[in-house]
């Protein structure tokens, strides 16, 4: 992502915070909840940006749960009903594919 010792790629480095995010890293979800919302690179995605929000937010507790809850109501404000159900769809699959160990 930074591009030390390597060509900067923000293509190449969403697919390793993709993979770490399908592996439970919530970290790298939150990572993609922004990548797909503002981050230079990587096109605008609001519905992906949700779908992380949302899937980050139901393994965390506290202020950083907050957090994430800020960032769903701003993404929810410029979404449709349809990207937000949308949104709301994924993360219930992926949660379902992904159970918690």
């Amino acid at each position: 992502m930074n591009g030390r010792g390597v060509p900067q790629d923000f293509a190449e480095a969403t697919r390793w915070y993709r993979l770490a995010a399908d592996q439970g890293f919530v970290v790298a979800q939150l990572d993609l909840a922004i990548r797909y919302t503002i981050a230079p690179g990587v096109p605008q995605d609001l519905v992906q940006g949700h779908m992380w929000d949302n899937i980050a937010a139901s393994h965390l507790a506290g202020e950083k749960r907050e957090m994430t809850a800020k960032i769903h109501d701003l993404l929810a404000i410029v979404m449709t009903r349809n990207q937000l159900a949308e949104a709301q769809r994924l993360a219930h699959e992926w949660d379902a594919a992904h159970p918690q160990q």
